[in-house]
């Protein structure tokens, strides 16, 4: 009957996976623990059901310290397993394995495998044989046969096993026929009624009469009577497991559908009623809520994931904030923060959903400023930015959608001396409202939490009341018994009982983890930096270039790009004296210097990459990267007005000194510049563009006409040409030490064309005309044409 019913679908409730390309992927360490301190449990394809039910009793910690009580010289050890001679109980082993490592291990996801494999599921389509409430039935049995023999046989009996007894009442003599049968839960149907009371007060209350043609044989009798069937609850176990029937089978359309009305549950309630003993006192038959395993799709396929009441307190708790806080003011977006404006992207967006390609351009479109110059050198890619924040995103569509969890954090956290309330908030400008999402905690101190496969979210009571109804809804709740107090020491303590040989496990596994990802962390930190020293560079046509091409004049140097350039200075064992680093980039022209490093930086921030080099000018401190940018010096100015500091270095030339009036230019024929190839040229900045042309014409024993002048940009690529012929060179904004090129072909002639603007003037209500004549380029576009009154 039920199928597929463990498969999981498409669209919104599978895992993103991640491609497998990325370098160094599979040697990277599993990541720690988040700020929940509560471990997930990875998803093999199809065991969210197995996940659900395994942290609900990781979360019953009566039953977790019942098993771990039970020690190797009644379990065996897993090691001598597959030793025929060996008595290795396998599944209560890998049980407390999985739960010590649940508890302590500094992971964030744990593995099922172990487990599964000790079921004999080796594959998914066994695995897809049965839901969880079949897997609860199954496991608690392949337990108590594990079990026999040992201390804890009855551990499934004494915890989860209770006792009803059906009766059926003569009306004639009043004989009392009854069964007695166990149950592990309680299986109560969902279509018709209101809730669980009402389906417990139709199962325990009201009674089913045989009478007219349906009567009953008394035993007593001897004849056919009226009678009452009725059931009773004789014994109530310490943890009461309900099964919800929402799956039907619809006998006229011949296919099965899901029960999604509303079913209400309660926080707490008392069996009294439903009992054969009315006089128990109310703390032996009061049970409170603490798990609720929820059912997320229809009946041909779906998902799994369980809300936990954390008794032991061993999860780090935070309130959820309502979306609408950030949706309801702009001002509340930090801009700093790319997870508050990412979030009020999604929630604004109607669809809720957005393309990943899409989503940076709308980040721009609201910040004004690209992911990749304000957000990727902290933060990486957006897509990596994503995957990181799996408790408030959710990729779909095979990771090409985006959009939001349907309770996300709070993605901005008030200072300490400005607590956020809901009355301060309600009294600002904007009336901006924060909703919390419930409670902050119950009666008891305890707090709920979502855990759903690999993702811990945090949640309030109120939550629960949305699983009540919908395709969304509750498939199983698990109860306690009030009276099920937990001791002090026992509280915020996960290795409260964990035997001594599982925390040393533990202890060994968490030194592995620690290691591995100081090892990977430093590996992807490290780079490798080129030093180029200054001694063996010199200046030629405009660039650094190697004093000696045969000389090595780069040093390698392998060093942590989280460490400051400070610390790079301190490498004395490479060079003398102090240092100052630019930043360089190689150029056409040779070797560019454009920005010097401060001690403070780390070589991260600086702007550094695998790709580019330092250049190292062992000098005073005052000594930097403009000193190699070699412009020529009009004799004319001033020292300081010369731009000459103390410590500057100036290099003679042989040659014509620039006046004050004449620009000194460097040009090339054709292309961009490359190293040796530029020629100089000194001119009045008087002159005009096409006069200059004809000068660098006759310098490069060029003829014709159709040539033209464009500007090189700083990294020596060709710019845009100088439009205007007639312009002098300084109205063209041509600069001392600017490189231009001559490039063959005419510019495109100015053209003359006329059009009719009509303009009304609605104070005398009349039209008339102007002609315009506009002369210009092709391009030329009119842009505005104003209103005249």
């Amino acid at each position: 009957m039920f199928g597929d019913l463990f498969e999981e679908d498409g669209d919104g409730f599978s895992s993103f996976t991640p491609g497998t390309g990325v370098k160094g992927r599979e040697c990277e360490p599993p990541p720690p623990r988040g700020k929940i301190k509560l471990c997930g449990i990875k998803n093999q394809g199809g065991t969210c059901y197995l996940n659900s039910l395994i942290q609900t009793l990781l979360f019953t910690p009566e039953f977790r310290e019942e098993l771990f009580r039970l020690g190797p010289d009644e379990l065996g050890c897993l090691a001598d397993k597959d030793k025929p001679e060996a008595k290795a109980r396998v599944i209560p082993l890998e049980l407390q394995r999985l739960f010590s490592h649940l508890l302590l291990v500094d992971e964030q996801t744990a593995s099922t495998t172990d487990l599964t494999d000790s079921f004999g599921w080796t594959n998914n389509e066994e695995m897809g044989q049965q839901d969880v409430q079949e897997l609860n039935r199954i496991l608690f049995s392949a337990l108590e046969s594990s079990l026999v023999g040992t201390s804890g046989s009855s551990l499934i009996h004494r915890l989860y096993h209770g006792t009803l007894v059906n009766q059926i009442t003569c009306k004639e003599c009043g004989n009392i026929s009854e069964r007695q049968e166990d149950f592990l839960d309680l299986t109560l149907s969902v279509r018709g009624v209101s809730g669980l009371e009402e389906a417990l007060w139709n199962m325990f209350v009201e009674e089913e009469m045989f009478e007219g043609n349906n009567l009953y044989r008394c035993s007593r009798c001897y004849q056919l009577v009226r009678a009452a069937k009725s059931a009773k609850l004789r014994k109530l176990p310490p943890f009461l497991t309900i099964s919800l029937l929402r799956f039907n089978f619809d006998f006229a359309k011949c296919e099965r559908y899901k029960e999604t009305g509303r079913y209400v549950f309660p926080l707490t309630f008392n069996l009294r009623p439903f009992c054969e003993q009315n006089n128990w006192p109310d703390s032996e038959s009061s049970y409170e809520l603490f798990s609720v395993i929820i059912h997320k799709g229809g009946c041909y396929g779906g998902h799994y994931h369980v809300y936990i009441k954390d008794i032991d307190q061993l999860g780090h708790w935070e309130a959820p904030v309502s979306l609408l806080f950030f949706i309801a003011s702009e001002n509340s977006v930090d801009t700093e923060d790319p997870l508050s404006v990412l979030t009020v992207i999604l929630a604004q967006e109607e669809s809720k959903c957005v393309l990943v390609d899409q989503l940076g351009q709308k980040l721009m479109n609201k910040t004004g400023t690209p992911w990749s110059k304000k957000y990727k050198k902290q933060y990486g890619t957006i897509s990596k930015f994503l995957q990181n924040h799996p408790e408030v995103f959710m990729l779909v569509s095979n990771g090409t959608r985006v959009a939001l969890k349907a309770a996300g954090p709070a993605t901005t956290e008030p200072s300490p001396t400005e607590p956020v309330s809901s009355a301060s908030a309600n009294n600002s400008p904007d009336n901006t409202e924060l909703e919390t999402a419930g409670d902050t905690e119950g009666p008891d101190g305890c707090h709920w939490f979502n855990l759903n496969d690999s993702t811990v979210t945090a949640i309030s009571e109120t939550d629960i009341e949305k699983q009540f109804q919908g395709k969304e809804s509750a498939y199983m709740l698990f109860y306690r018994k009030t009276t099920m107090k937990r001791p002090p020491e026992a509280i915020g303590n996960p290795a409260y009982e964990v035997p001594p040989h599982l925390v040393e496990t533990v202890q060994e596994e968490n030194a592995r983890l620690q290691q591995r990802r100081a090892e990977f962390d430093a590996s992807s930190n490290s780079v490798e930096v080129r030093l180029h020293l200054a001694p063996h560079y010199h200046w030629q046509n405009g660039a650094l270039h190697p004093v000696s091409p045969d000389e090595d004049s780069i040093i390698t140097v392998t060093f942590d790009r989280r460490k400051t350039v400070g610390d790079l200075r301190l490498m004395q064992d490479l060079w003398e004296g102090d240092m100052a680093l630019t930043l360089a980039m190689n150029v056409p022209a040779g070797l560019h210097l454009y920005d010097t490093l401060t001690g403070k930086l780390e070589l991260n921030s600086a702007g550094h990459r695998p790709s580019r080099t330092e250049f190292g000018q062992p000098c005073s401190k005052g000594l930097h990267a403009k000193l190699f940018l070699c412009v020529l010096v009009h004799e004319h100015l001033s020292v300081r007005d010369a731009g000459i500091r103390l410590m500057t270095s100036l290099y003679l030339c042989p040659g014509p000194v620039p006046t004050a009036t004449q620009l000194f230019l460097y040009f090339s024929v054709g292309l961009a510049p490359s190293v040796g190839q530029e020629l100089e040229i000194i001119v009045e900045e008087s002159l005009t563009v096409k006069e200059c042309l004809t000068e660098m014409l006759q310098m490069a024993k060029l003829d014709g006409e159709s040539w033209h002048l464009r500007r090189v940009d700083w990294c020596e690529e060709i710019g845009e040409p100088l439009m205007d012929e007639n312009a002098s060179l300084k109205e063209a904004k041509v600069i001392h030490g600017d490189t231009l090129v001559l490039v063959e072909g005419r510019l495109p002639p100015k053209v003359r064309f006329q059009f009719w603007m009509i303009s009304y003037v609605e104070t005398f209500q009349t039209a008339f005309f102007h002609l315009i004549s506009i002369s210009g380029l092709p391009q030329t576009v009119c842009e505005d044409v104003h209103r005249r009154d």
